[in-house]
């Protein structure tokens, strides 16, 4: 659209933009005094149902799996064991009154800004969905919150126990604290948590208004300018939107410091233990608040450095590049943030919306990218042969999904990674025009801990130069069907490679990529989105055994549909001897079929 010039158009298009503002606010508040309290209520009583009904497993488990593990010391154990009922008896406490500010931001807002949304461009009816958008979704999203902590608390804590609780290598040795160091640990932690809480909070607050008026000096520019993300007539209200909820993110950026500078100060505790010093945790002390303080002044473009004073707190340490600690970002690693900011700034030719351009590379878009793959990816493995019906059968009746939760996305992300290593990319082709680099990647930790891995691990398979036909297809099988756990598994296969050292570094990275999915399969997101590719994956092989045989008999199976999708167990005690049983389907109503399974789904 064309931009407004000169003094009266600018101050013409500010002014007819206030009516068109207030009456979406309106609303939108009202749907969200509507809404608000309904999800409240299902995210509280639903969250605090799962906390209170399991916090005596908990309790008991976390327990039984510390004492029993052989990765910790026996002074650390102790340790642990000793703090233990502090977390533990806060958690139902914490779970709740988290539970509740979840729900009330979540419930008032999110209608709030889908009345915002449905007056984008490619909205057919924008008052229709200006008041239908964001009521029924609210409520739907508010039951996914609920289902994502249900698996964490059932699943992936149990998960987390079951690993810590495993025997530990021969070449491992436990993790053990010193019993001389732990006074002078406990003393400097004790220091360390009031003075650093109180010290950086004192800078938050310092900085509040600063980061208060950037935030409204650019969010202003852009609205009257009619520049950055509000170029286009449908983000304009969501330029006051956010100037009305700016001082909200000014409140929770000073409550997340707060809260962080809490375990800044614990950390002091490590530095004495690491550093067998107590000097150096004493220092660690004062110079954690320099860190946080040139932190905070890069992220809000203010002068570079801090005047506090930052004495060196390891041996061994750069005093020039200290602030590596805090952000994990160097000078280049900034620049690079800074540059990729710029980079991605909205402009009307790559985000139709707001929404969509907020959520440009992050961490839902690769997530996305992971399960779309995992979807395209099953369907080619099931037409091959190399995932069958009875892994999917096993996998829903009797939770045997291994291979389809570990080595299926496992596969998916080595043909990223080989297409990426073919194309010389810098970073991760996760579709045909988008590229991931450490540029333009999530900022959170555990993506970070996810991409980084990976473009290691796409420069070593480069350097190995993989045949495209015979030994990526020998590799496929290999992933699918046979064993990763030691090297001589590949002993007896099919690789053509006669270069041990070669196998064995292509082992090597697999071990570690299916070690690297089997921690992501503990979200709890990655678990719901599992089971409705592993549905999908089903009514995919009912459908195609339909097809094949044309009229009669679908792949033997010994459990029918209606007892495989609703989690039951074997069916039939008849044949005694095993037998599988044959359903018979027809190819007319193959279709059909289809739809009914997915409704019961």
């Amino acid at each position: 659209m064309k931009v407004p010039v000169g003094f009266f158009q600018v101050l013409w298009s500010f002014v007819s933009f206030l009516p068109y503002f207030f009456l979406l606010f309106t609303l939108g508040l009202l749907k969200g005094a509507i809404i608000g309290p309904v999800v409240v209520g299902i995210i509280v009583i639903s969250n605090s149902t799962v906390i209170i009904g399991l916090w005596p497993a908990h309790f008991i488990w976390t327990f039984y799996s510390v004492l029993r593990t052989k990765r910790l010391g026996p002074v650390l154990k102790m340790a642990v064991v000793v703090a233990l009922p502090v977390p533990l008896i806060l958690w139902p406490v914490v779970g709740i009154v988290g539970s509740l500010l979840g729900g009330i931001g979540y419930g008032f807002f999110a209608p709030l800004f889908a009345t915002f949304e449905a007056v984008g461009e490619n909205v057919a009816d924008k008052f229709y969905h200006c008041f239908v958008d964001g009521c029924l979704s609210t409520i739907r999203g508010s039951w996914t919150a609920v289902q994502d902590f249900t698996d964490f608390c059932f699943h992936s804590y149990f998960s987390y126990m079951d690993e810590l609780s495993e025997k530990v290598p021969e070449d491992e040795s436990p993790v053990d604290i010193r019993l001389s160091k732990l006074p002078s640990c406990f003393l400097a932690s004790l220091i360390g948590v009031p003075v650093d809480v109180s010290l950086i909070t004192a800078v938050a607050l310092w900085k509040s208004p600063f980061m208060l008026y950037q935030g409204w000096k650019r969010l202003l520019e852009d609205l009257v300018g009619r520049e950055g993300p509000f170029l286009e007539t449908v983000c304009i209200p969501f330029a006051g939107l956010a100037i009305l909820l700016w001082p909200l993110a000014v409140v929770g950026a000073v409550t997340a410091a707060v809260i962080s500078s809490f375990f800044m100060g614990l950390y002091a505790g490590v530095i004495v233990h690491q550093e067998d010093s107590l000097l150096m945790g004493l220092a660690y002390i004062v110079s954690v608040v320099s860190l946080f303080d040139e932190y905070i002044n890069d992220l809000l473009y203010l002068s570079e450095g801090s005047c506090l004073p930052r004495p060196r707190y390891r041996r061994n340490m750069n005093p020039y590049r200290v602030k590596k600690k805090l952000g994990d970002n160097d000078n280049d690693d900034l620049k690079i943030r800074r540059e990729s900011l710029l980079e991605t700034k909205l402009i009307s030719e790559r985000s139709r919306t707001l929404k969509w351009g907020i959520q440009r590379y992050k961490p839902v878009q690769v997530w996305d990218w992971l399960f779309k793959s995992c979807e395209v990816n099953g369907r080619i493995l099931l037409r091959d042969g190399l995932i069958d019906i009875k892994d999917i059968e096993e996998c829903i009746v009797k939770g045997n999904c291994k291979k389809l939760s570990i080595k299926l996305p496992a596969w998916s992300i080595v043909q990223c990674l080989l297409a990426s290593a073919k194309s010389n990319s810098s970073g991760l082709l996760i579709s045909d025009d988008l590229e991931l680099t450490k540029s333009n990647s999530p900022r959170e930790k555990m993506f970070e801990w996810f991409i980084g891995p990976l473009l290691i691990m796409k420069e070593q398979i480069k350097k190995l130069q993989l045949d495209d036909n015979s030994e990526e297809t020998c590799l496929r099988e290999l992933i699918m069907r046979g064993k990763n756990e030691n090297p001589e598994d590949w002993d007896d296969s099919s690789f053509l490679s006669s270069d041990n050292v070669r196998k064995a570094q292509l082992q090597a990275i697999i071990r570690r990529l299916q070690g690297i999915v089997a921690s992501m399969s503990r979200v709890p997101t990655f678990r719901r989105r599992f089971r409705n590719l592993v549905k999908m994956l089903y009514i995919e092989a009912l459908q195609a055994g339909a097809s094949a045989n044309h009229i009669g008999e679908i792949p033997k199976s010994r459990y029918n549909t209606d007892s495989l999708v609703r989690g039951g167990g074997v069916e039939g005690d008849g044949d005694k001897e095993g037998r599988d049983e044959i359903v018979t389907v027809n190819v007319l109503s193959a279709d059909k079929e289809k739809h009914d399974i997915a409704d019961m789904v």
